[in-house]
């Protein structure tokens, strides 16, 4: 294979130490300026500065670049101890390569500062398989690190649209555009953002559902592994395994088999083909559509699906679950919570030790029709006389205290069984159509069996509470408590959430920083670098800032406080570093309840930074949310 390098360094420092009267003249020269050219001044919050008269180190940094040529639908294989990692796709129609950039970033004190940025290790080749790159810190860096330093490294790689990625990095974030082939990305800490992975094969699977059929689509496996951090992907064609230390898990479309698993954080999923096995310590479990075995696992989370169009094995240790539709057949347990089953097709095993359990049980009905095939949901609706159905298993529902409440459709051949430990005949009621016969047990009279043959009589279903109520009701008794149940269960499983990554341009190697700059004004630009040099950042507009940003998801509103009524206006003192990631610097307003959620979403946030006279610069400003109840 024909393979090019070129190659370029840039190394560049710098620092400010301006004396009090200079800064003082600055300022003076600063607000003439601004009368001359008659500008509105826009009232900024108060900064949290530095101690005054120490501008703290220069920051010296390294940039590397290159191109490899390579041909499409091969591999990248990037392997770093350090830095973050943005992968992007070459534009349509360009010459198959792999371009990148590393910027490399200290702020050790010179001379040992330009020392071991001449020694950190960048190899980059060209092979059979693709193109492999691999990034290591001097072992000096080790001992700059004990005594202070801190380094800052950024992989901006261009790559042919039908890549695939293999990328480690043991400290940084990972994010990258769509994806033609698979997608092993690994980070020992930070968050991991991808577009579509295997692009060709979501266009190959589309092909087939557009004709009626699943067709073969390819079962590529795609990794994603993080220690700590948040995972966002978008559709994925084949197989996926993700894990998490402890963040989120957020995907979109999974063609294949899907394993999510997360030391605590809520896992999110719009569709998922094939098996799914989920799995969180603590956190909500939600998946909108799954088309085969669903296995599903919090720590103490709710769990919510939308169709199952096959088994499910759900347990929770203490959240409710909510599912609108199973296909086969179900086990559900909670340790605490409700169970909500809006219609459930198969055989049912559902226990929870203290919430209710409410299952509209219709075994002939697709998602969307009702007993005797009827379009609406309920019964009667094909015939006058239905055929009668059977349940497709024993099933069975089971409460410590909490109350069962059964819909069955009235062309149903069940044999009902129900118990009540405690409480007496009235904790039994029943629509008079099925003809319940009671019972209390000789050695306590407060326990009641109740049975029934319904339809003459078929596969047994049964009801045991200790302390709560059974309720036995046909569907069409209260169709509008199902409609609003189905309402609220589809709101809860709207689109997942995935943005799409941002389109930065593609890293070209001859583009120097300096050429952003050139449409800025000079006055502009000399009184961008007195405000940096004062300010320690560059202080902007909460609106231009907003443009700043490349990646913003809103805070999710904690449930506490809408449990108990809190809502207001959340105000942050914020800055992008020169990383693009976003600190935040300072609470300004709001309850803690709510400034915790804000803040967590804030510092997922991405940005980039100002550029000044070839340099990069922080930029401060003041974000504001308004957490409000509908």
């Amino acid at each position: 294979m024909k393979a090019s390098s070129h190659y370029k360094r840039e190394c560049k420092g710098g620092n400010f130490r301006g004396a009090p009267w200079l800064c003082g003249l600055a300022i003076v020269l600063c607000v003439a300026a601004f009368a001359i050219r008659g500008w509105a001044t826009v009232e900024l919050d108060p900064l949290e500065h530095t101690k005054p008269g120490d501008p703290g180190p220069p920051h010296a940094f390294d940039q590397r670049t290159g191109i490899l040529e390579t041909q499409d639908g091969l591999t990248l294989r990037l392997s770093a101890d350090l830095g973050s990692v943005r992968i992007v796709t070459l534009e349509a129609g360009a010459a198959p390569a792999v371009r990148y950039t590393v910027h490399i970033e200290t702020d050790a004190r010179a001379p040992q500062a330009q020392a071991l940025l001449d020694k950190y290790v960048l190899r980059a080749k060209a092979t059979p398989a693709g193109v492999e790159i691999e990034g290591a810190l001097p072992p000096q860096a080790a001992r700059a690190a004990a005594s202070g330093a801190q380094f800052w490294l950024q992989f901006e790689i261009a790559v042919p649209a039908g890549y695939s990625l293999d990328v480690n990095t043991e400290a940084g974030d990972i994010e990258t555009q769509d994806i033609g082939g698979t997608a092993t990305l690994i980070t020992q800490g930070g968050n991991i953002r991808t577009g579509r992975i295997g692009v060709d094969g979501l266009q190959h699977a589309e092909h087939h559902m557009h004709h009626g059929n699943t067709g073969n689509s390819p079962r590529g496996l795609s990794k994603l592994r993080t220690g700590g951090g948040h995972i966002q992907v978008l559709d994925v064609a084949g197989n996926l395994n993700v894990f998490t230390g402890g963040g989120h898990i957020n995907v979109g479309n999974v063609t294949g088999d899907a394993t999510l698993r997360s030391g605590g954080g809520h896992i999110r999923a719009g569709a998922i083909g094939g098996r799914a096995d989920l799995d969180t310590d603590g956190g909500n479990i939600t998946v909108g559509h799954a088309g085969s075995f669903v296995n599903v696992r919090t720590g103490g989370g709710q769990i919510d699906f939308g169709e199952v169009r096959g088994s499910v094995h759900a347990q929770t240790g203490g959240g409710g679950i909510r599912i609108m539709y199973v296909a086969g057949p179900m086990e559900v347990e909670s340790s605490g919570g409700s169970i909500c089953l809006t219609r459930v097709a198969g055989a049912v095993q559902a226990a929870t030790a203290d919430g209710t359990i409410t299952a509209w049980i219709n075994p002939s009905s697709g998602p969307d029709s009702g007993s005797g095939g009827a379009a609406n949901g309920l019964p009667g609706g094909a015939s006058a006389n239905p055929v009668t159905v059977q349940l497709a298993g024993a099933s069975q529902l089971a409460s410590g205290n909490g109350d069962i409440i059964v819909f069955l459709p009235r062309n149903l051949a069940v044999n009902i069984d129900a118990v009540v430990a405690k409480g007496g005949e009235h904790r039994i009621e029943a629509d008079p159509a099925l003809h319940l016969s009671f019972q209390t047990t000789e050695s306590n009279n407060t326990a009641v069996h109740a049975t029934g043959v319904l339809n003459g009589g078929g596969i047994p279903l049964k009801l045991r509470t200790s302390a709560g109520k059974i309720r036995l009701q046909f569907l069409d008794a209260d169709p509008s408590l199902r409609e609003s149940q189905i309402r609220e269960q589809q709101e809860r499983l709207r689109v997942v959430d995935v943005a799409q990554p941002t389109q930065p341009v593609a890293p070209a190697p001859s583009q120097t920083p300096q050429q952003a700059d050139s449409q800025r004004d000079w006055l502009e630009s000399w009184m961008g670098k007195l405000e940096v040099a004062v300010t320690g950042g560059l202080r902007e507009d909460a609106d231009d800032f907003r443009n700043r940003l490349t990646y913003s998801p809103h805070p999710v509103y904690p449930e506490l406080a809408q449990r108990v009524g809190i809502q207001g206006v959340v105000k942050l003192q914020v800055r992008v570093q020169k990383d693009g990631r976003v600190e935040v610097l300072k609470l300004l307003q709001g309850e803690p309840a709510l400034a915790e959620a804000a803040i967590t979403a804030v510092k997922q946030w991405r940005g980039k930074p100002a550029w000044i006279n070839g340099k990069q610069v922080e930029v401060v400003s003041t974000v504001t949310f308004n957490f409000q109840l509908n």
